[in-house]
């Protein structure tokens, strides 16, 4: 099957740091090069803005917000930016590759030790540089000035309550990907007892029921985020999805629905730049039959032995179409 793809995460952005030349045509070494994703029939490439939580971190996200910005100035005839309802529109019949920029780690816009209103001028400014931002990951694996990533026991701290605040009502998500339990129910908590409009979503995640690994979803995240209206990837990687066996991706699509959440489950691939990861132990990153994007066909076939018609469209795309709209109407 050749449905359109929409995709919620991969890291072809940080890829191209160490790159004199960043060219995201060339396959080596990323599995969501242009071309693989063209042969996937993705048509939007939602494309994160990644930086461990470390001193440079914020040079780091502003020279990708710089790259995303460069794709579109040095390739308009491969990418086109989608930012509203209209642009979203016109992906599924255009030739080009839909992108939007989403920050996975907030230390991305604010270091450690400096002021946070520094680091909101530096958000407005990674903003300015991309025209919009899906999502923002408070941490990544460990804690952070805003809370606890998914390594961690750590919830929502002060600055973690400010950001929330900042982002009331700006139609910016947060991602509940690499967020530790704590702070997901935490963040939860803030936002309901605060009246806060912020949608959430889980852009590259799994279930921890099917496979047991703290990045995956616990139910009761999974089910707010689901009741919520939210949106929850299907992570690729091995490590999340089971180390030993291919067809858990499935599994776990299935306990997505047995949850509930057939207007919920999308992709969110995760593709990022494997050679220099420090873990060779997790060598292959994916599964073969995951390998890349252009494998989406294939997946996309063999979840329709599984599902509905309507609910294979849904995982496809317009579970996200939809939550864009309702988002940016």
């Amino acid at each position: 099957m050749n449905l359109p793809v929409i995709d919620l995460h991969c890291d072809l952005l940080a890829h191209m740091l160490n790159m004199p030349n960043p060219d995201p045509f060339k396959r080596e070494g990323i599995a969501c090069s242009f071309p693989a994703l063209a042969e996937g029939n993705v048509k939007l490439q939602v494309m994160a803005i990644f930086t461990a939580t470390k001193k440079g971190s914020t040079e780091l996200a502003l020279r990708q917000s710089e790259i995303f910005a460069s794709f579109l100035a040095k390739y308009p005839n491969h990418c086109n930016l989608v930012h509203d309802v209209s642009s979203l529109s016109q992906i599924n019949t255009s030739s080009k590759l839909g992108m939007i920029a989403a920050i996975e780690n907030a230390s991305g816009f604010c270091e450690e030790h400096e002021s946070l209103e520094i680091g909101f001028e530096r958000l407005e400014q990674i903003i300015s540089n991309t025209t919009r931002i899906l999502y923002i990951g408070f941490t990544h694996h460990a804690e952070n000035r805003f809370g606890g990533g998914n390594n961690s026991e750590v919830g929502l701290k002060d600055d973690g309550k400010k950001l929330l605040q900042y982002l009331n009502r700006k139609k910016i998500a947060v991602d509940f990907s690499h967020a530790s339990d704590a702070l997901a129910q935490d963040i939860l908590n803030y936002l309901s007892e605060h009246s806060l409009e912020v949608p959430i979503l889980a852009s590259h995640s799994n279930y921890r029921k099917v496979f047991n690994h703290v990045r995956n979803l616990p139910d009761d995240i999974a089910k707010e985020i689901i009741r919520q209206g939210g949106l929850i990837g299907v992570n690729f990687l091995r490590a999340f999805v089971n180390n030993e066996d291919s067809n858990a991706l499935y599994q776990h699509i299935s306990y997505g629905i047995e949850l509930g959440g057939f207007n919920s489950i999308c992709f969110g691939a995760d593709y990022f730049s494997t050679d220099s990861h420090p873990d060779r132990s997790r060598v292959p990153f994916y599964f073969k039959e995951h390998a890349d994007a252009s494998c989406y066909p294939s997946i996309i076939e063999t979840i329709s032995q599984q599902v509905s018609p309507d609910i294979i469209e849904g995982i496809s795309s317009k579970n996200v179409t939809n939550y864009l709209i309702d988002l940016w109407k």
